[in-house]
């Protein structure tokens, strides 16, 4: 097991040593604190069917740990729907928040791994900014991450990522994810 305190994930390095003198310049901030820079990544998978079979949510939880490297949460829901079957409470999702190096780790893997495993991937919407600094982008499949065993999933699920900056502004947030490489289409 590595040492929390002597570990630093590669993408943290990279943010210190290069991205960090990079955006300073780029947008000529006067402060350091001013740079923008990853505050939190929080995963989201709903399982719709689980109103049928609760089992599904327990399921999704365990491989969205098992692709975090952090427990997952499960969601329940807020209010009663009649239309969808679904009652006050009753577990619909899970979800998941990485912080620090759990974070760089995930968004590593998210960038070099697993998004080139996906059938005829050309890029992520450059555009998905939500106009607070905050990127959100969707995966169809959760196979895609190494971690999860092809043979042994019953149902293909997607989630839903959402990268939050701590710049207030969309065009310092999508400099900072293409200093991290990030494959934007546009």
């Amino acid at each position: 097991m590595l040492d929390a305190t002597t570990y630093t994930p590669r993408l943290k390095k990279l943010y210190d040593e290069t991205i960090r003198a990079a955006m300073k310049e780029e947008f000529g901030f006067k402060n350091d604190m001013m740079i923008p820079r990853l505050d939190k990544i929080v995963i989201n998978m709903g399982v719709g069917e689980a109103v049928k079979d609760t089992k599904k949510v327990k399921q999704a939880a365990e491989e969205l740990s098992l692709i975090a490297g952090q427990k997952a949460v499960i969601t329940h829901a807020k209010k009663s729907v009649a239309g969808f079957r679904v009652r006050e409470e009753m577990p619909l999702g899970c979800k998941v928040t990485l912080r620090r190096a759990a974070m760089y780790e995930f968004l590593d893997r998210l960038i070099n791994v697993a998004m080139p495993r996906v059938r005829d991937f050309r890029g992520v919407k450059g555009t998905s900014f939500d106009g607070r600094g905050n990127y959100a982008m969707g995966l169809k499949e959760h196979i895609v991450f190494p971690e999860i065993e092809f043979d042994k999933v019953d149902e293909v699920l997607g989630m839903d990522i959402i990268i939050c900056t701590t710049t207030h502004v969309d065009a310092e947030a999508k400099a900072l994810l293409k200093h991290f490489n990030m494959p934007f289409n546009s």
